[in-house]
């Protein structure tokens, strides 16, 4: 599985940003697609996950604020970010796990500053 990631961006506080990943290769139906990123200097964290079958799971310091989604069909997932703080500056991975495998995007990098 390939994932290929866009999106990022600089942004100003407050602002808005929609990260897009397209998932390609041998897709199994039942997969879970998301989100995780890593700040500078910090570990990766998850951000926000989504199955196959639309149940979502988000950490909760982006609860509220962000929204996954994900078009089957397109075998591609969105993160669409709002309300975005200077914390939220990270490079953020596209994520993939079908069976035991799990596979990672390239990263894009969100920047938030004003």
């Amino acid at each position: 599985v390939q994932l290929q990631a866009s999106g990022g961006g600089l942004v100003q506080p407050g602002g808005s940003l929609r990260l897009s990943c397209a998932a390609s290769g041998t897709i199994f139906s039942i997969n879970v697609m998301g989100w995780y990123r890593q700040a500078p200097g910090k570990q990766r964290e998850l951000v926000a996950l989504i199955t196959s079958a639309g149940s979502t799971n988000y950490a909760e310091s982006v609860m509220g604020r962000f929204t996954i989604s994900r078009d089957n069909a397109k075998n591609t997932v969105y993160l669409q970010m709002n309300s975005l703080k200077p914390e939220d500056t990270a490079v953020y991975y596209c994520y993939h796990r079908q069976i035991t495998y799990d596979f990672w995007g390239q990263g894009t990098l969100v920047t938030v500053s004003s």
